[in-house]
């Protein structure tokens, strides 16, 4: 639901207003309280001023006004008459990136970019006032802005670069290879000069403007009254959009059996976001109409929120009568010996329940997007992680065929999971439809907040035993996790996380099953691990529990533990390759011994002067496989050649920031032999790219890498068709053309000779398609099999100060070591494991998702600058046959051992054993009281 306090007011008198912008004087009559953001992006049209939040929490929207920074949001239009306001387009001269820009390309401080404007406005301020800013001036005066994906580690470092006063980045050798070379962002200038196009950024004139209305009750009934007097009170009201109105199926989810969610309600509510009706008119009447005026009447129904009530028919309605099990979504189970017998017979035992929270996405940007009706076909502009998947969703709620759906991707601000699901894309598209207008929507923060999907709450429950020279011997772990009002991710989460329960140690005897359990609390659905991060956190608490029973060292303990290539897993997969987690514990040993020294020597210094703060050193680990759980996940992509020689990649694989596309040119051009530059590339586009899959599960560089290896290898096989040689000939890409050379006779192919590639791109001669399904098996019943054809491993440690008096936690500094397969492009590579980290971070100590109390960025915590420790990254390179040059992914696996070694590393300074995160000051004070009364 969005009210009157959510949304900007623009009531008051019409004032001319006069602005100096990027230099250029300007005068305009606009509304007195029309915000400064509004001014800029819709009366100026300069679209790099981002809004995020619309509450000056995240500073997206940053610019400068007479020379220091504001948030532009938060500046009424009659307070700026008069001022000289410059934004990120006017940091860019004769279409050149200034120095600033420049160190935030060479450094990959831009991820999905939403955030890099404002951030840009910031650094210019403090360049402006501090000509060779330290770190600390750099953190503090880029404070106010917030990022989800990177860190701010080397936006950081790229801002003390331009000062002169930090190391130049890594060289980019793009020009000499491609795989393994830091190739600045190819997508990179337009996030940094502001022409970047995000789903609020561009629709059509004439368009109509939407809204949806969104329950304020967790359960209930309603009923809408007659809208006729409704449309009288306010003309520009166009139309009232209910559940009467959708042309095809009311319902949209994951999975092709379960399309649960209804578009529109239909009469019953599940949770506190739930869609009633959309309204649809101009912008002013959008804005000024208040949940209060529209005729609907509710009737409350007891809420299901208790994991226990929820699956008890005495105590809790059944939310989906057609489940089998009450409330009970799907469970998942993986048995492999006999855990129960081995556990009766470990030497050492180690149990405990562990309990994880909502955690919001918190991506920079709302929900975005327009649609429109283009003769019998409907297409949709939006943020997505998945087109091809929206496509089908759209298609069903319109009933059409789906080859009369578009879906054209808008650049993505951030993404992490939380735009899998279609938001506004069926409501869009039946909206344009049945109107036959173009129809807009963009989510304000709270509505995307209480409405979007969260990381799944768990309740764990685990024992983990080992036998005397501190081997594993037996796991049993039962999860239970509330998937809320609706399926979404939940059987993803459900099957995943037993696999994934021993962690990446060798464990003989495991018993692991899970539970979704519907409750009348928002879905939960993908968030960056689906499951396993809450998962680790039982599993590595458990391996401290027992290298402490056992007296050993936590790293060399589960060193000792580690699979190994040729080991079997719990499932029975034998993994005989690319397997690094020894690698990666070994890589951070030395580091590990010296900062548990001075950790110690640290800690009796304080004792003895009487200080609260105590440090300490925790490491975690973790594996992640690649990729959609023992079912098909294939990718699609076409490599062209066209008459003049030029080649285009059709990269279906959508960018959220993790690099895409530059990852898929970088591995292109290395299958091709030519440099990273000659790749020209079409994204995104539904009527323009194959289906690459979905942009989640760390699928893309593995498996749409391998497409495109795939695709390449076909175009060069149809060269050497058209040029009469060999297998063995080698292919060169010339200025002007392409040919074959085989026993030292150039055999070129007349390029403009040839006809278009038919059902092919416009303007292919030769096309390479490529195609990749990972091989996987079933599982079966004890959820033995191959669900993964590869895995990501990795080992975190962490340092922290913990204030005993206070309870806050300080993550001071922390090294991460991550098995790749192959570093495509290391700088993305540490972009991620950064970003990870941060979001691990926020798991452990901070974010924490309450219904109806943190529904913005000022009250729902993420990682500022000022939280982010230094972090160093270690990759390890044990190739992974399948993927493409030894590539596999590292989106997940970045996230998931770092709330672990946060964990480890508060016990170690305090002796305290948290059990529940995030770790807030008051639990780290009741788990350090714990400690006390049970010393005493």
């Amino acid at each position: 639901m969005t009210d009157a306090l959510d949304r900007p007011s623009e009531a008051g008198a019409q004032i001319d207003v006069a602005l100096t912008v990027n230099g250029k004087a300007e005068r305009l009559r606009v509304p007195a309280g029309r915000r400064l953001t509004r001014v800029l992006r819709e009366d100026l049209g300069l679209i790099g001023t981002k809004v995020g939040c619309d509450a000056g929490d995240c500073g997206a929207c940053t610019v400068l006004l007479d020379g220091a920074q504001v948030c532009a949001c938060l500046v009424p239009a009659a307070q700026a008459d008069g001022a000289e306001i410059r934004t990120v387009e006017g940091l860019a001269a004769d279409g050149r990136l200034d120095r600033l820009q420049e160190a935030f390309l060479a450094h990959g401080a831009a991820q999905c970019g939403i955030c890099t404007p404002g951030m840009l406005m910031a650094a210019h301020d403090l360049l402006a006032r501090v000509a060779r800013p330290n770190r600390r001036e750099a953190m503090d005066a880029l404070g106010g802005v917030l990022c989800r994906c990177t860190g701010y580690q080397k936006i950081v470092e790229a801002v003390l670069d331009a000062a002169g006063n930090g190391p130049a980045p890594p060289a980019d050798n793009a020009e000499t290879r491609a795989m393994g070379a830091r190739v600045a962002r190819l997508d990179g200038a337009p996030k940094l000069d502001g022409t970047e196009r995000y789903g609020a950024d561009a629709f059509p004139e004439n368009c109509l403007h939407m809204r949806v209305v969104r329950s304020p009750y967790a359960h209930a009934r309603f009923t809408i009254g007659d809208l006729r007097g409704l449309h009288a009170r306010f003309p520009g009201l166009d139309r009232v959009l209910t559940a009467a109105d959708i042309p095809g199926l009311n319902g949209f989810g994951i999975y092709p059996t379960i399309k649960d969610q209804p578009v529109l309600a239909e009469g019953r509510v599940l949770y506190r976001g739930d869609a009633v009706c959309a309204l649809l008119g101009d912008r002013e009447t959008i804005d000024r109409l208040t949940d209060a005026d529209l005729p609907i009447e509710w009737a409350v129904l007891p809420a299901v929120e208790d994991l226990d009530a929820a699956r008890d028919p005495a105590r809790s309605a059944a939310l989906h009568p057609r489940l089998e099990e009450h409330n009970v979504l799907i469970r998942g189970r993986v048995k492999a010996g006999d855990a129960e017998a081995a556990l009766e017979v470990g030497v050492v035992r180690a149990a405990g329940r562990y309990e994880t929270g909502f955690v919001e996405h918190a991506y920079i940007e709302p929900e975005a997007g327009y649609a429109v009706r283009v003769g019998d076909r409907v297409h949709v502009y939006a943020c997505t992680q998945a087109p091809y998947m929206d496509l089908e969703e759209v298609a069903n709620v319109l009933g059409f065929e789906q080859e009369r759906v578009r879906i054209v991707p808008t650049a993505c601000g951030g993404g992490f999971g939380g735009k899998l699901d279609v938001s506004l894309q069926p409501i869009l598209g039946v909206a344009a439809w049945l109107t036959g207008r173009p129809v807009r929507y963009v989510y304000d923060r709270p509505e995307s907040m209480r409405a979007s999907t969260k990381r799944h709450p768990a309740r764990i429950d685990a024992t983990l035993a080992a036998d005397a020279d501190g081997r594993l011997t037996a796991l049993r772990m039962h999860a239970d996790f509330d998937t809320g009002a609706y399926a979404s991710w939940g059987p993803t989460v459900a099957g995943r996380v037993p696999v994934h329960a021993t962690g990446p140690y060798r464990v003989p005897h495991v018993l692991a099953t899970s539970a979704a359990i519907h409750t009348n609390k928002c879905p939960s659905g993908a968030f960056r691990g689906f499951g396993v991060p809450q998962g680790a956190i039982a599993t590595e608490g458990l391996m401290d529990d027992l290298a402490a029973a056992l007296g050993e060292d936590p790293v060399a303990f589960r060193l000792k533990n580690a699979l190994r290539a040729g080991d079997r897993t719990a499932t029975g997969q034998v993994i005989e390759q690319s397997v690094g987690m020894a690698a990666c514990l070994e890589a951070v040993q030395g580091a590990w011994a010296q900062w548990r020294a001075a950790a110690v020597t640290a800690n009796a210094a304080a004792e003895a002067s009487g200080s609260p703060l105590r440090r300490g050193v925790g490491v975690g680990c973790m594996w992640y496989g690649c990729g959609n759980t023992s079912m098909s996940n294939p990718s699609n992509m076409q490599v062209a050649l066209d008459r003049r020689g030029g080649i285009t990649l059709y990269n279906g694989a959508v960018d959220i920031g993790q690099g895409t596309y530059t990852v898929m040119p970088q591995i292109c051009a290395e299958t091709l032999g030519v440099p990273v530059a000659r790749i020209a590339q079409v994204t995104g586009d539904t009527d323009a790219t194959l289906d690459a899959g979905k942009t989640s599960a760390s699928r893309q560089t593995f498996v749409s890498g391998r497409a495109v290896k795939e695709a390449a290898e076909a175009l060069l096989a149809e060269v050497r068709r058209h040029a009469n040689a060999g297998p063995d000939a080698e292919i060169r890409f010339l200025e002007d053309g392409v040919a074959a050379y085989e026993d030292g006779v150039e055999k070129r192919v007349a390029l403009e000779e040839l006809g278009e590639v038919e059902m092919g791109p416009p303007g292919a001669v030769l096309l390479g398609v490529g195609r990749f399904d990972p091989p996987t098996t079933t599982l079966d019943a004890d959820g033995q099999g191959a669900p993964y054809a590869t895995y990501g491993f990795a080992a975190q440690i962490a340092e922290v100060e913990v204030d005993l008096e206070l309870g806050t936690v300080r993550p001071t500094r922390l090294l991460a070591a991550h098995d790749v397969g192959r570093a495509v492009n290391p700088t993305l590579v540490e972009g991620q494991i950064h970003g990870g980290v941060a979001q691990g971070l926020g798991l452990a100590l901070m974010e924490e998702y309450v219904h109806g109390r943190t529904e913005n960025l000022h009250d729902y915590l993420i990682p500022t600058f000022g939280d982010m420790p230094q972090i160093d990254c270690i990759l390890i390179e044990d190739p992974e046959r399948e993927g493409p040059f030894g590539a596999k992914g590292i989106g997940e696996p970045a996230l998931v051992p770092t709330a672990p070694a946060i964990l480890g590393a508060i016990r170690q300074a305090t002796g305290a054993v948290i059990r529940q995160v995030p770790a807030t000051p008051h639990r780290v004070l009741e788990a350090i009281d714990t400690v006390r009364q049970e010393g005493a």
